[in-house]
């Protein structure tokens, strides 16, 4: 007599979670934040929506993992070639292509509107996402102050934000284009404000 084996329900429930999560990510780049249901996510995952909300309770909940598996684990490191206008120029450029692809800037967008209006999205979007982007960031300036390449008296996180706010601010506006140039000016002027005189 043949032994039937017993499904693995972890391997399934991993399966239903990708495919939620891929089906989240797809819809929210082709009906938007406003019109994303849970419903609509469940369809397009072919679970039941009492799956998707043993795990999350809101369409919020579900978009924001769905992004930061995407996104990645782990902390985030800029490069440290010794020329630090170089390193951050690179970045940013990276991030410009980042954020001008549709794939990234469609959840991404969703959840910082969203967040607007939900102080406990906000508080994990930030945790989840910003939060490691942004230490990158002062970890790097904060190197740089190390090597006397930023002046002794620069609080690097708001040198951080100096660079970081313009960027984000024209993005989530759409008061200009997220451009090279545009990035690499940002850099320049940051640069010459912490700069040692």
């Amino acid at each position: 007599m043949a032994t039937t084996k017993t499904p693995d329900a972890t391997r399934r429930s991993e399966r239903s979670r990708r495919a939620i999560f891929d089906a989240a990510l797809e819809l929210v780049g082709e009906v938007g934040y406003d019109k994303l249901t849970i419903e609509g996510i469940a369809a397009r995952a072919g679970v039941g929506k009492q799956t998707i909300y043993r795990w999350w309770p809101s369409k919020a909940a579900v978009l924001l993992d769905a992004f930061t598996a995407e996104a990645g684990d782990g902390e985030a490191e800029l490069p440290d070639t010794g020329d630090l206008a170089a390193d951050l120029k690179r970045v940013l450029r990276a991030t410009v292509d980042e954020f001008n692809d549709p794939k990234f800037e469609a959840p991404y967008r969703a959840l910082a509107t969203a967040g607007a209006n939900d102080p406990e999205l906000s508080q994990q979007f930030v945790i989840k996402l910003q939060d490691t982007g942004v230490q990158a960031y002062v970890n790097r300036l904060g190197k740089a102050k190390e090597a006397g390449h930023i002046a002794e008296d620069v609080d690097v996180r708001i040198a951080t934000e100096m660079l970081l706010g313009p960027f984000t601010q024209r993005w989530l506006m759409r008061s200009g284009p997220l451009t090279y140039e545009f990035t690499d000016t940002l850099v320049d002027l940051v640069m010459r404000a912490v700069t040692p005189r």
